[in-house]
């Protein structure tokens, strides 16, 4: 037999579900067809000669005090499908495991102590169950701890087993521990374990078998195939077809960009764990991990372990704090490569390549789709098994890990190789300089240093690539390797070692030396020299580099130097390694900085051998023996009494921090993942408005949800730079107190800000001790951790005020962060900007981002954006409720912000941080480091890099800056821009990389995403220019300033009481009603056709009235066109649903801002999808709420969207009417319509539109319009409307003739929207859209990129069919961008609506008061007046005489009705809406969901009761329904099966209706309702699956099913849900499938799912399919029983998230439903 085992990568670990089973006839048959290879051999740590192994079978040899923690057993992991078949009834249990997610901890002490007081809270009420899984897990810090963790354990541990397993899949070896931070898993001892040894007795198969399922969050499981791991007598044995599987008690997981500490209990009362053996083996586990935690460890702890280090104490304490952490601080926590070679020699660990570590999530086969075949998907899995376990047999690295069983057994794979065995023979150098070199370089081992050995420095070069654990890089340019091992310290948080010749190579270090110095990156330069004879004496290549001004300079501040002497037996060999420990602790302390070691050698340079004394050596036996560093520098915890001064001196920060009105978060640079968790932390306490410079890792965050509301605990301000562009802004906003977390900030207007909010209090927090101030503004200076400051703030509480101000700065913010949306995506051309704005699109959580200086640094900053992220892992899952983002690593050498060397540092940095990095630099800083793009080449351990080129062919940054307004073209190419016309292809080329050039939105776009798959490294180069990026960002900044104005001038038209919430709500809706009006037309619409036995026409349409809570009342208008999607009845059904969501819904000040305001406000205020609100319905709504609004301030409808500011009023006043356009339906003769034309020219108009395109023959139309044309003269503006009747010929032929009467335009000419751009290029005509833009809702931007052609002159915009005021401003904002004229259109509305065009059609009008319209003698056109308008809407009254009906919210009406069945009495619950009318059967009844009630149908109910009388009910179980044995002291419990509830359902419909019913049911009550449709045809006329499944088709899965559901029955029973488990879960109802009764189906059925439920659309596909294929009838008549409809944006609960298209869908269903019913009566018998 034969192991199955299945790799799926999820989070980049590969998780193994392995299963063996007992011979089967089948099983054997699939073997034998997959060629499945033979048994692997004996395991080789199993059958090694030591003095206790064994072959073939290990005894564990154990420590008095050591234990093997067995935890509770399971079968599986994965359910053995013979054994399920073979299991009788009550042979299968299915245990399941509770996850309980705590609030995200700060550190990972903090972590610690969250599980623990869980534990200890269990403990002290323990679960009432006899057995259970539960898990507690909690978010930390993600930094890479677990390896460190797994390390730290003790030789002599008390718990087992140990392990820590690597995410590293790609060819791990032992090398990539050391070089970068590997992540991975760390667990110890076994909550749960999963054994199947290939042998089984008869009692073994005779048990039941027990199997864990951790629906929904998945449980990692870990061990070894082919191991037979006895726990209770602790032997080993290999044997094929066994497993070894087990669930950690206490694990840490790292993921991508968290980390997951978890806890997992199992008890059993009837098996050899208790709940109290539980807590008691989880405290031995817990102990040992607390005991044996990482330290604090950063740049400071590679020499040493001190848990913290302060500098010398300052002069002057009131004014700079020094924090000093009191126990445990992780802003830091790197693991130290020296306890990694340390552990795994102690540990006794033998490497075993041959030995495959798998983990798999811990499920059952229960948890999958049963919907399909069972053994055909068995079969599936099963062939995806074997595939997978011959692809792991194949790949000789699949796995990196180390496991402990035992105190003497270990076994590793890829962790070991020479880590170990390191035994130096120092005497066997043939030369002093060797001996000298091979210590210098194996203290750098040690240390954790990785090494960058340049050329020519022979001696140290050979050491160094010689050594098995040094990672070297080589390159010929001495400058390059400098910022490459400058981008590593960056990346790793670990220094590394450069090592050069001597001469001009040192000098070449000096621009990253600076760098380092001034941005605290450890370095460690090892320069070799000319020994000192040499020096002044005219020797090649000899310098002074002991004297060298330029790295002893002031400006690069060396921590250290130090020149050795030249390598001689004289001197004791332990200076040096004395000297390298003193450097590399001076470059990690704080401040960090580089640090120089000068390293003389006299000939010879090579091995030529050379004689010296081993007496040198004398003290270094312990040394070689150890892998220890020489020595260690240990600092004490600061005394309780420094402490204790640190808090007094904290107290004044403490206190203005409390005391704050308005505060500001600013951060800076954060330069690792546990210092941007911290500040997250931070945020989410204070709730400080936060602006995150774009070194911060914050800026380009990514949110985990679909709105940005989620947001609200924490408010970024990403854009408030440009904000600041705006001088009321700037006079407005002051902060008292601002903390700025980090210290350079990248934005010159938040600096400048910062210096005119002076004097306020300033709080700068860094970890060094030097001055970042240039404002000279700082009060009070931080040295301090980010984590350690943050974790003094958490323990305080501090008060949340001035939300009004916070509230006008979120919209300030989101305004102008939509018009930079906005502007950047308008504009169709590739601009510097764009790509700024879309480059987080191609950054994940395993990416980092390298970003040069110069423009790209600063349009990063400026233009950045967060994106949504639809991921749902469990990351997402833990991370969603307290901080909804997903941050991005960014870095930069911001310390002398050069551009010099940055692809250097950039591909050091990927090495550094292990990431995919994506570096932006433009062209002349890529021009300045070409010598970097060689290192690309160099073999070593990093994931690709994706360098994207902005080149603008100069410095662009220049244009930018006011010496641009001030010099000579000339002078500004040739000395700032220094204009080139290199080409960075053929460096590329030269170089071998991967090269690609862009220059459309779409082409960068597609490079990005390739990019993403390429699998290896490549230059996206970007063409740009220089003067169209001056522009551009010239206009970005002038439209960011008149949004900023904007916004604060309708925020502060607003009495806002300082005390109002965050939403800025003004009021509550206290209610809304409709009224259906029709007003009678003098003539027919033009939007339809003419009707010629109809001598009345009308138009119909609803009003809507919204009452605030103060008695204000805004009105408006819905009067969907016939036309368009929607018709009067659609429309109707949704203002029915909104009645019911508006009463107490709250306004927003936010709302007449516009640009989105509505659509965020409609979706988190209602709960709606703000695109399936139809757009007739949008746009009265949007009237109302801002009419509303007006009314409640005394204001205008016009003043609250633009108000007057003192300078504008001169100007309105001018601008006080609107003129008018004329419209004539040209169906008469031309001489008719000429006339009719000529009369509206008298009358003072000066544009007419004619509607053409209503005859047969074009051509007859070019005549209306040429007569028409003749009459009015060419002083009249003409426009022509085609409504899209032509074809493309007709088109052109009336073009052809019409092109010397002078259109404006032509709207709409052709049918198909796809040769709108060729009519417009072939004809030579002006062309206008108008039906084209009516499906632009979603999204307007992109869709309409196509019609920037210039042949478009003019957009007509509706806005009651596009969707309201928000989108039509948003489309004539972007026909403004593009120089289109932006033409407001009416669509018939009345006088409410004020449709100007075409209010000469109404006989009579809604209002009272009509528009006034008429001729302006001044100004020569008819017009319309803005003040009577305005006066209109502010003193409506309504025409009763036009009014139909008013309609209000209905009330429920609730009832029980009580039901007798064979053994009990139901007492079920009623919900009714609607009126009853004489149609008995018209009857809609609604069934939930499992552990719902009929309650939440209540708004949909509302909705289609204008159409049935809608009924739902709360299931026997569920909500207020109740049951009762008829004999009053009876015991037998009632047992409710599906027939039974079928039964209830069927009695309960008789009460109701003689006639029949239409069922509507979601999930469980979809199940029902089929059942009740395929058995009780004469009772339902049809049924609506809304995501429903017929069953289990299954035997097999039933029994799954049923086991699982008894678990989940046991685990609410413990949480008090007692009295509905006793009646639900003893029933049957999931027995009986109804897949082959779809085939003899009769009643008709909608089935509905949601887009994104890939689970439940599969099932329905397969529905349609069984329904299709019925028994009777044709494949017609067979396809008109169904019907299947796909609801968008959501997923299984549909008719909660997106309920608009489930009532539509259900309405339209049910007319269908009832056509039939009324053209076949005998169907209704």
């Amino acid at each position: 037999m034969h192991p199955f085992t299945l790799a799926v990568k999820a989070h980049h670990v590969h998780f193994t579900n392995s299963f063996s089973t007992e011979s089967s006839i089948s099983k054997h048959r699939l073997t034998k067809s997959l060629g499945i290879p033979k048994p692997s051999p004996p395991l080789k740590f199993l059958t090694r000669i030591s003095g206790f192994l064994h072959f073939n079978s290990i005894d564990l040899l154990r420590n008095s005090g050591s234990k093997v923690v067995e935890g509770l057993r399971f079968d599986g992991p994965v359910m053995d499908v013979d054994e399920i078949i073979d299991c009788e009834e009550g042979g299968l249990v299915v245990e399941t495991c509770i996850t309980r997610t705590l609030p995200p901890a700060l550190t990972l002490e903090h972590g610690l102590e969250s599980i623990s007081e869980a534990v200890n809270k269990l403990r002290t009420d323990p679960p009432s169950s006899s057995s259970g899984v539960l898990r507690f897990q909690v978010a930390v810090p993600p930094s890479a701890k677990a390896l460190d963790w797994f390390c730290r354990q003790p030789e002599s541990s008390e718990v087992f087993p140990v392990f820590f397993l690597s995410r590293d899949m790609e060819n791990p070896t032992s090398k990539s521990l050391y070089l970068n931070q590997s992540r991975g898993v760390f667990g110890i001892g076994a909550a749960v374990y999963f054994t199947h040894p290939a042998w089984c007795d008869s009692e073994e198969r005779t048990k039941p078998k027990r199997y864990l399922s951790t629906n929904p969050i998945p449980i990692t499981t870990y061990g070894f195939m082919d191991v037979n791991f006895n726990t209770e007598s602790s032997c080993i044995k290999h044997e094929a077809g066994s497993f070894y599987f087990f669930v950690p008690q206490i694990e840490l997981k790292e993921l991508d960009d968290i980390s997951i500490l978890a806890v997992t209990l199992a008890w059993s009362n009837g098996m050899v764990c208790t709940f109290e053996q539980a807590i008691q083996s989880f405290e031995s586990s817990f102990c040992q991990m607390r005991c044996h935690k990482p330290y604090a460890v950063g740049y400071s702890t590679i020499l040493s372990e001190s848990i913290v280090r302060t500098s010398a104490e300052p002069a002057n304490f009131s004014d700079i704090i020094i924090l000093v952490s009191s126990h445990f601080c992780s802003s830091t926590e790197r693991y130290n490569p020296r306890y990694v070679r340390s552990a795994l020699t102690k540990f006794n660990m033998m490497e075993d390549k041959t030995v495959q570590m798998v983990c798999m999530n811990a499920i059952t086969l229960g948890r999958r789709d049963f919907g399909c075949d069972f053994m055909e998907m068995i079969l599936s899995l099963t062939c995806n098994l074997m595939c997978k376990i011959l692809l792991q047999r194949e790949a000789p690295f699949s796995f990196q890990f180390s496991f402990r069983f035992s105190p003497t057994l270990g076994v590793a794979n890829n962790m070991l190789d020479n880590a170990i065995g390191m035994n130096y023979s120092l005497g066997d150098h043939v030369n002093i300089n060797a001996v000298w070199a091979s210590l210098l370089i194996e203290e750098c081992s040690r240390l954790g240093l990785t090494v960058a050995p340049g050329s020519r420095s022979s001696p140290l070069a050979v050491a160094a690539s010689t050594h098995p654990l040094i990672t070297c890089i080589a390159c010929y340019d001495e400058r390059s390797l400098a910022f490459h091992a400058l981008g590593y310290a960056r990346g790793s948080h670990r220094p590394a070692v450069i090592i050069t010749s001597s001469g001009t190579a040192v000098s070449n270090l000096l621009p990253a030396v600076v760098e380092a110095s001034q941005d605290f990156v450890p370095v460690l330069l090892l320069t070799a020299d000319r020994p000192p004879e040499l020096q002044d004496a005219g020797a090649n290549q000899a310098i002074n580099q002991v004297d060298n001004d330029l790295l002893q300079s002031e400006a690069t501040k060396v921590m250290f130097f130090f020149s050795l002497p030249a390598p001689t037996d004289q001197i004791p060999a332990r200076m040096i390694l004395t000297t390298l420990d003193s450097a590399v602790h001076w470059a990690t302390s704080s401040p960090y900085g580089p640090v120089h070691i000068n390293c003389p050698f006299r000939e010879p340079l090579d091995n030529s051998p050379k004689h010296w004394m081993s007496s040198c050596l004398k003290g270094l036996d312990i040394w070689t023996s150890s892998i220890e560093p020489f020595t260690k520098y240990i600092q004490v915890q600061h005394s309780h009494a420094c402490k204790s001064y640190t808090y007094c001196q904290m107290a004044e920060v403490l206190e203005l921090v409390q005391g704050v009105n308005k505060g500001l978060l600013l951060v800076g640079a954060v330069h690792n993942e546990d210092e941007i968790w911290a500040v997250l932390h931070l945020a989410r306490h204070i709730r400080w408005p936060v602006v995150a410079d774009i070194l911060s890792g914050l800026r380009l965050r990514k949110l985990l949800a679909s709105f940005p509301e989620t947001e609200q605990n924490i408010l970024f301000l990403d854009h408030l730079d440009h904000a600041l562009l705006s001088e009321s802004v700037k006079d407005w906003i002051q902060f008292d107190v601002i903390i700025q977390i980090g210290s350079r900030i990248t934005s010159k207007r938040i600096s400048q800000m910062i210096e005119e909010c002076f004097p306020c209090t300033y709080i700068l927090v860094d970890n060094h001790p030097c001055r970042h101030d240039p404002s000279h503004s700082v009060t009070h200076r931080i040295q301090s951790t980010i984590v350690q400051f943050v974790d003094f703030l958490l323990k305080v509480q501090v008060p949340h005020r001035s939300s009004k101000w916070c509230s006008f700065l979120r919209a300030l913010d989101m305004m102008v962060a939509s018009e930079i949306s906005f502007q950047i995506c308008a504009d169709y051309s590739l601009t510097e900007p764009h790509v700024a704005h879309e480059l987080s699109r191609a950054l994940t959580s395993n990416s980092a981002l390298f970003v040069g200086n110069s423009m790209a640094i600063r349009d990063l900053d400026m233009y950045g954006r967060n994106w949504t992220t639809c991921t749902h892992t469990v990351a997402d899952i833990m991370l969603n409720s307290e901080f909804p983002h997903q941050w991005i690593r960014v870095a930069g050498n911001r310390g002398a912000s050069g551009i010099d060397g940055l692809l250097s540092t950039a591909i050091g940095f990927a090495v550094g941080c292990n990431k995919h990095v994506l570096c932006v630099v433009g062209d002349i800083s890529f021009l300045h480091d070409t010598n970097g793009l060689a290192i690309l080449k160099q073999r070593m351990k990093r994931k690709p890099i994706l360098m994207l080129v902005i080149n603008n062919h100069g410095g662009a940054i220049f244009s930018l800056l006011p010496i641009a307004d001030r010099t000579e073209p000339r002078i500004l190419d040739q000395y700032f821009y220094t204009t080139h016309n290199i080409s960075i292809q053929n460096l590329c080329l030269a170089h071998g990389l991967n090269h690609v050039q862009v220059k459309t939105k779409v082409e960068l776009e597609e490079a990005l995403s390739m990019s993403q798959h390429l699998g290896t490294d490549r230059v996206i180069e970007v063409e740009s220019c220089i003067d169209a990026n001056a522009t551009f960002h010239s206009m970005l900044r002038k439209f960011a300033r008149q949004s900023a104005d904007h916004t604060l001038n309708v925020l502060s038209q607003f009495s806002v009481p300082d005390t109002i919430s965050c939403s800025l709500s003004i009021c509550k809706i206290c209610r809304m009603e409709y009224s259906l009006y029709r007003i009678q037309l003098c003539a027919p619409p033009t939007s339809s056709y003419i009707d010629h036995n109809r001598s009345r026409f009308c138009r119909e349409g609803f009003i809507l009235s919204l009452y605030l809570e103060d008695g204000s009342v805004g009105y408006g208008e819905v009067a969907p066109l016939e036309i368009h999607k929607e018709n009067l009845l659609d429309a109707e059904e949704q203002l029915r649903f909104l009645l019911h969501f508006m009463t107490g819904a709250k306004i927003s000040y936010f709302l007449p801002l516009l640009k989105g305001s509505f659509s965020s406000w409609i979706w988190s205020t209602l709960g709606i999808p703000a695109c399936e609100i139809f757009p007739s319905v949008r746009c009265g709504l949007e009237m109302a709420i801002l009419n509303a609004i007006a009314v409640k301030h005394g204001s205008s409808f016009l003043n609250i969207l633009y108000p007057l500011t003192e300078i504008d009023e001169e100007i309105s006043k001018r601008s006080t009417s609107i003129k008018i356009c004329a419209l004539i339906d040209s169906n008469k003769s031309p001489v008719e319509v000429a006339s009719i034309a000529t009369t509206l020219v008298e009358e003072g108009f000066t544009a007419i539109k004619l509607k053409v395109a209503r005859r047969a023959d074009p051509i007859k139309d070019a005549e209306v319009i040429q007569e028409v044309r003749k009459k009015v003269g060419h002083r009249i503006e003409l426009r022509v409307d085609a409504n899209r009747n032509w074809t493309y010929q007709e088109a052109l032929e009336f073009g052809f003739l019409i092109k010397d009467c002078d259109l404006q335009y032509i709207e709409e000419p052709v049918q198909n929207e796809e040769d709108i751009i060729k009519y417009c290029e072939e004809s030579g005509l002006p062309v206008a859209l108008d039906e084209t833009i009516d499906k632009f809702q979603k999204d307007p931007l992109n869709m309409l990129e196509k019609y920037a052609h210039p042949g478009i002159v003019a957009i007509v915009i509706k806005p009651s069919v596009i969707g309201g005021f928000e989108n039509a401003g948003l489309i004539a904002r972007w026909a403004q961008r593009h120089g289109k004229m932006a033409v407001v259109s009416a669509a018939f509305e009345s006088g409410l609506a004020q449709g100007l065009g075409t209010y000469q059609w109404l006989k009579e009008d809604v209002t009272t008061d009509p528009i006034s319209i008429c001729h302006n003698s001044c100004r020569g056109f008819v017009e319309a007046s803005v003040a009577k308008a305005t006066h209109i809407l502010q003193n409506l009254q309504i025409n009763n005489d036009v009014i139909c009906k008013t309609s209000m919210e209905e009330q429920v009406l609730r009832y029980q009705l009580n039901v007798n069945s064979k053994d009990f009495c139901s007492f079920i619950k009623v919900q009714e809406i609607g009126q009853r009318i004489d149609i008995q059967d018209n009857i809609l009844l609604f069934l939930h969901g499992f552990l719902g009630t009929g309650e939440e149908w209540i708004p949909i109910m509302k909705a289609v009761s204008g159409s049935a009388r809608c009924i739902s009910i709360d299931l026997p179980g569920h909500g207020g329904s109740k049951m009762q044995n008829h004999v009053a002291k009876a015991t037998q419990e009632i047992t409710l099966s599906i027939d039974v509830i079928a039964d209830v359902l069927y009695k309960l419909i008789e009460q109701i209706t003689p006639g029949k019913v239409t069922l509507v049911g979601y999930s469980m009550g979809a199940r029902i309702a089929l059942y009740m449709a395929l058995r009780f045809s004469d009772k339902i006329k049809g049924t609506v699956i809304i995501s429903g499944s017929p069953g289990l088709r299954d035997n097999i899965a039933r029994k799954i099913r049923r086991a699982e559901d008894d678990s989940r029955a046991c685990s609410l029973v413990t949480h008090g849900l007692q009295v509905f488990l006793d009646t639900w879960y003893t029933g049957e109802l999931w027995e009986r499938p109804l897949w082959e009764d779809l085939k003899l189906c009769s009643t008709p059925l909608l089935i509905v799912v949601g887009e994104k439920d890939k689970k439940f659309k599969s099932i329905a596909e397969k529905m349609c399919y069984e329904l299709s294929h019925g028994e009777k009838g044709s494949d017609d008549l067979r396809n008109e029983i169904y019907e299947m409809v796909e609801i968008p944006n959501c997923g299984h609960a549909v008719h909660l998230e997106n309920p608009l298209p489930v009532i539509r869908a259900v309405r339209q269903f049910l007319t269908r439903v009832n056509q039939n019913s009324t053209s076949n009566p005998e169907s209704n018998g």
